[in-house]
């Protein structure tokens, strides 16, 4: 369900670029109808809402930021370049990962880790060099991204609470939302005012305009539910093999839908770059696995 959730809201999400390239905007549609679905949810009980004192408040705080910054230049990037090439960038995530557990969490990182980054690296770098919709704007906004969901982590790893995941991503997004809003309002409120929803409205008609962007919301807050909920179900080991295996899922089935064409050179720099995301994620994984048997040791 996770990867089914996730390939059909990044090529949704593309859809709507093609016609309406407002990614401001849409990354708060995202939100919105995340944060309408969690209020609905609590209002019924399912899930009972947790409550949410000042402490917790402030730990999520930063979170949300990291959650809303990154979210919103995901969607810069998938609107200013091919999706598949948005993906293989974000792939690099795991290599800021590391950086940030090193540098700024005081963090030992094993030279074996650093070594199964390197095929990262090279085969973004390689994709990059020859990527047809290559542009500055989509490259740094997905790079951007990668940063801020590393901060993500980190704060995320500072906010551990008792409190359940299903509540926890919901107050996360009821924060995000509120940090999206002036940036849409600012960047990109005049051009959908005096052309933006018209032409779109134009080009495919009000119904499916509304539509697709109340669907592509909803995909969106169900594939990061079901991601979340996955995480508390699984070991890590196969978290993150899934995780890099969701990402060939999207890069290839994109790639199918839009008939993107890629150079021999960038499918092969993207294959570099997935198998090196493996390598890191199985041993990161491992090197998991054994604290935690130390530990209960």
């Amino acid at each position: 369900m996770w990867y089914f959730l996730n390939v059909i809201f990044n090529i949704l999400n593309k859809k709507i670029y093609n016609y309406f390239p407002y990614p401001y905007f849409v990354s708060v549609v995202h939100l919105f109808v995340g944060v309408v679905y969690c209020l609905v949810s609590w209002a019924v009980g399912l899930p009972k809402r947790a409550p949410i004192d000042s402490k917790l408040l402030k730990l999520l705080i930063p979170v949300a930021v990291c959650h809303a910054l990154g979210h919103v230049t995901s969607n810069v990037s998938f609107a200013a370049v091919a999706v598949s090439f948005a993906h293989t960038i974000k792939a690099l995530e795991p290599f800021f990962n590391a950086a940030a557990s090193q540098f700024i969490l005081g963090q030992q990182i094993p030279f074996t880790l650093w070594l199964s980054l390197a095929p990262v690296v090279i085969g973004v770098s390689m994709a990059s060099l020859t990527e047809l919709s290559f542009n500055w704007t989509g490259f740094i906004s997905a790079m951007i991204s990668n940063i801020s969901f590393t901060y993500r982590s980190i704060y995320s790893k500072k906010a551990m609470t008792d409190m359940d995941s299903t509540n926890i991503y919901a107050y996360i997004s009821v924060i995000a939302l509120i940090v999206c809003i002036p940036p849409a309002i600012i960047l990109e409120g005049p051009q959908l005012l005096q052309h933006g929803f018209n032409d779109a409205v134009a080009k495919v008609g009000r119904t499916k305009f509304i539509s697709d962007l109340f669907w592509v919301g909803m995909f969106y807050h169900l594939y990061n539910q079901l991601a979340t909920n996955t995480l508390e179900r699984v070991a890590p080991l196969t978290h993150a093999v899934g995780n890099v295996l969701k990402r060939v899922f999207v890069i290839g089935f994109s790639i199918i839908v839009f008939g993107n064409k890629i150079t021999m050179q960038t499918g092969i720099g993207t294959c570099i770059a997935i198998i090196g995301v493996a390598i890191y994620s199985y041993i990161k994984a491992k090197m998991e696995e054994e604290k935690r048997q130390m530990k209960t040791a």
